[in-house]
């Protein structure tokens, strides 16, 4: 038995690295346990980070002091922003990732990070202290089943410690399905947790089970790239850091950074799919997969007047010598999957070095968490990742920020960091996740918040970094960066606010404005799509001074005033509702009006406030009346909450 550590965080994917940090952050001694030290910071699918919705989450992460957006940046071998004609509020930062540079600089990060530490081991037990019930006195009302006491190692070993976050991707109770063949894995080549299932099982945790899958790994090399259309990076690459001003692989002219491939699917792709179908265990299984990277199989079937659909080819890394066919995700079995792959134009002679696969795992029902991502059965016990129903690197990394720094701040007795819906992306997953459950892998979309416009890529520092510095998870280096970047953004709209001419003076000055006689700032004449910060360097002396980094950002800024200004209505009202707490230990049988579907709902989920129990789903109007009608006695409010009812 060794001695008392702090924070013990199972796995060493993207949720266990965001994780183990973070709890570090918050001052807790952390304990980083994975089955092999050379598979942390493994990218298990696709070589990429980011895209629409996920970059945002990165970027999230990022604010808050993580290392998922420094290590992209510093593996990263082709950068492009998705959506950039469309507004700055649905951009998609996107990275395609060289692996073993990814790994290379996570593994450094992590073995160098400070309160941290890392060592192999297989974890086969929960180790709970059983108390007499009692209410949970953080949050959910629920009756604590245990406590955390520790965890068991597969060899015995017993590791003392008060708080666990499980990271467990999708190596609980895993297994892998090609063809009709299944065996348990967790990803091709290691090993499955089963012993943590049992344990989650006994502790009285609703278990789930889930499906994911990979495309088969390509020998580049056999690949006919002629007449296929290129997808190459951005000219000016931008960085995920807020602590960057550049990525690590640009070059002088952008020669380090690699192209992508597009082809496609074909009639006879698609009928030798249809044809194999009852030959895939994975197939025929009722589990859900995703619905938003589908299998090849799933495609063919849901959308069979389609004779084609995208394949990328995506390079794995400078060196590696393989090619990522995204978009052709497939259980097959192994010796079909070359003769479809050799329908696809460009991969006539295509040689495959490991077969696609599909994957299937246990999840935990997130209805049984609190905002903090603690559960509300054992105190001490953190979920993170896939364990919660979702699919993505981005998704895991940014639920393990939240549950790690969660977990350390506990170890402290120190109140917890919790977002909502209008702080970010990560609040948003959460919210989604906590009060209407996942009945599929749950994606990140920028479709699924009601604040978009306020929610930006460009603006996660300014919403999330002063939160972060207020619970000590943000290093003096970054919220001395942060301070600098945002006194320049400041200084910078002033000096735009504070230089208002008439429609005929900012025409004399070059500017096609309409001639309405109404007075217009420098920042009102951003509003305009054409018009720049930079264009007005020969009107406003100083501004010259200002990097072009910040003349973007605030570009974004004045596009986007007239919408936040209407957003932030919405905001208030939103806030309002989320002031109105129920009590933890409220009796939904007590409530009259109520539907027995209602309170069985309510009494499983127990929403926080009446802005959660809203968007529970099966909640309705008429309910919501009751439940705030009863509340009106027993809520606890935040401030001002009084007048709102």
């Amino acid at each position: 038995m060794c001695c008392l550590l702090i924070v013990c965080v199972i796995g060493g994917g993207h949720a266990g690295c965001e994780a183990a940090t973070g709890a570090a952050r918050a001052g807790a001694r952390a304990l980083l346990l994975t089955q092999k030290l050379d598979t942390i910071g493994e990218m298990s699918c696709n070589p990429s980070i980011g895209g629409v919705g996920k970059g945002i989450l990165v970027r999230e992460v990022d604010a808050l002091d993580g290392v998922m957006g420094r290590v992209a940046d510093a593996a990263g071998i082709q950068f492009q922003i998705l959506n950039r004609s469309k507004g700055a509020a649905v951009w998609g930062p996107r990275a395609q990732i060289d692996r073993q540079l990814y790994k290379k600089h996570m593994q450094h990060t992590l073995l160098n990070y400070p309160n941290l530490d890392v060592r192999a081991g297989s974890v086969f037990d929960l180790v709970f202290s059983r108390t007499a019930p009692q209410l949970c006195a953080s949050s959910s009302g629920q009756n604590i089943w245990a406590t955390v006491d520790g965890i068991r190692l597969d060899t015995g070993e017993l590791i003392k410690c008060t708080q666990v976050v499980l990271c467990t991707g999708t190596f609980l109770s895993g297994e892998i399905h090609i063809g009709m063949k299944r065996f348990p894995a967790g990803r091709m080549g290691d090993a499955p947790a089963c012993g943590l299932s049992e344990s989650l099982a006994r502790a009285g945790f609703k278990l789930g089970r889930l499906q994911t899958g990979t495309p088969a790994r390509l020998d580049a090399r056999t690949v006919n790239l002629e007449g296929m259309e290129m997808q190459e990076g951005d000219a000016d690459p931008s960085p995920f850091s807020f602590l960057n001003t550049d990525v690590a692989n640009r070059a002088s002219h952008n020669e380090n950074q690699v192209v992508c491939y597009k082809t496609h699917t074909t009639p006879e792709t698609h009928g030798i799919v249809r044809e194999s179908m009852h030959l895939s265990i994975h197939i025929q299984e009722t589990k859900k997969g995703p619905r938003y990277c589908p299998s090849l199989e799933a495609k063919v079937s849901r959308f069979a007047q389609r004779d084609r659909h995208t394949v990328w080819l995506e390079p794995e890394g400078y060196d590696s010598g393989i090619f990522y066919p995204n978009g052709l995700s497939n259980s097959m079995p192994e010796e079909l999957q070359e003769a479809m792959l050799r329908t696809v134009p460009g991969l006539e002679n295509v040689k495959m070095v490991r077969p696609a696969y599909g994957v299937e795992y246990d999840f935990v029902d997130p209805r049984e968490l609190a905002p903090t991502l603690e559960t509300k059965r054992i105190k001490g016990l953190f979920l993170a990742g896939q364990i919660n129903g979702t699919t993505g690197y981005e998704e895991a990394a940014a639920q393990g920020i939240i549950a790690g720094i969660n977990a350390g701040l506990a170890s402290r007795s120190s109140a917890p960091l919790v977002l909502n819906r209008a702080d970010g992306y990560v609040g948003v997953m959460i919210d989604d996740l906590i009060t209407r459950g996942a009945e599929e892998p749950y994606r990140m979309f920028t479709s699924r918040s009601e604040y978009r416009m306020t929610m930006r890529s460009d603006n996660a520092d300014l919403r999330l970094t002063e939160k972060g510095r207020a619970v000590g998870i943000v290093s003096e280096a970054r919220w001395t960066s942060f301070n600098c970047e945002r006194d320049d953004l400041v200084r910078a709209e002033a000096l735009l606010r504070g230089t208002t001419l008439s429609p005929q003076g900012w025409r004399d000055h070059g500017f096609v404005v309409k001639l309405d006689g109404i007075m217009r700032s420098a920042f009102d004449m951003l509003s305009h799509p054409h018009i720049r910060s930079a264009d007005f360097a020969n009107v406003i002396p100083g501004l010259n001074t200002i990097s072009p980094r910040i003349l973007g950002r605030l570009d974004i800024d004045g596009r986007y005033a007239a919408h936040v200004r209407r957003q932030d209505a919405d905001v208030r009202l939103f806030l309002a509702d989320e002031s109105l707490l129920l009590q933890p230990a409220l009796d939904y049988a007590q409530v009259t009006g109520l539907s027995s579907e209602e309170r069985e709902r309510l009494a499983r989920t127990r929403p926080r406030s009446i802005g959660a129990a809203k968007r529970m789903e099966g909640m309705t109007p008429k309910g919501i009346v009751a439940l705030l009608r009863h509340a009106k006695r027993t809520y606890v409010a935040q401030s001002g909450a009084a007048n709102l009812v």
